[in-house]
């Protein structure tokens, strides 16, 4: 339920029972989400590692990897393989023949969404992640791409605020401020890889950002967990049914 919906079912709510025609309650509500692909024939998982670019700031390939194998530990049925994280970006500089002037994450950053793509073709290496599933008793792999870049904004920004009115009545307005904005944005494309075969079962991409005032100070780490949090429900979805909790008011 949105901030808008939820001050404006409250005004209603509130005008009526002043009025004296009702009484309203909250109700906590659950609704059941089924997965998005079948995994009952896998007992495993294995995150392997991501092609990552944007922002130096932060090392998405690790960071992921290590967020989504301690969500799967504890809302998943399935045994969570700890290996070390894939450099996929080196593999594909190895294949091209022109490695990588450093080893180190945060230089394996440094790359356009224009290279991330290009390197994509691995997803679709067959013989490559049937041999790694082969590894590692044929789990289910997740891997894919991730984008994490710095991004400024200017403009008129609306900002919902709430006020009473003179008769004490709760109503809802917008603000609307032009202001300088600065944040980051999060592109990961999550692939689903048979370890069995080497074969594709699933492809999802988000998109997630975050703006801030131009003089809000706001660590890149941290703004990268507040987008993950936010998109880790459907990733969870995409594996196994998940209930998505929320309230309704009831008038009576």
């Amino acid at each position: 339920m949105t901030a808008r919906t939820v001050v404006a079912a409250s005004s209603l709510a509130v005008a009526l029972a002043s009025a004296g025609c009702l009484s309203f309650y909250e109700i906590a509500v659950e609704t059941p989400i089924q997965a998005k692909i079948d995994v009952s024939s896998f007992q495993r998982v294995l995150i392997a590692g991501f092609l990552t670019g944007g922002s130096k700031s932060i090392d998405p390939n690790t960071e992921t990897a290590r967020l989504l194998r301690s969500q799967l530990r504890s809302k998943s049925d399935l045994r969570v393989i700890d290996a070390e994280v894939l450099l996929l970006g080196e593999e594909m500089e190895k294949r091209r023949g022109t490695p990588a002037p450093s080893p180190s994450p945060a230089a394996a950053t440094a790359r356009t969404e224009r290279d991330v793509v290009a390197d994509e073709v691995i997803f679709t290496d067959v013989d490559y992640w049937k041999k790694l599933g082969a590894e590692y008793q044929s789990p289910l792999i997740i891997t894919g791409s991730i984008m994490f870049t710095e991004v400024s904004k200017s403009g008129v920004f609306s900002t919902p605020q709430t006020f009473s009115d003179p008769q004490g009545q709760v109503r809802y307005a917008e603000d609307r401020t032009f202001k300088d904005m600065k944040g980051y944005a999060l592109t990961p494309k999550f692939i689903f890889i048979d370890g069995r075969t080497g074969a594709q079962l699933f492809t999802e991409t988000y998109n997630e950002e975050r703006l801030y005032a131009a003089g809000q100070n706001v660590p890149s780490l941290s703004a990268y967990f507040e987008m993950m949090d936010g998109l880790l429900p459907s990733f969870l979805n995409t594996l196994s049914t998940q209930k998505i909790r929320g309230s309704r008011i009831m008038l009576k």
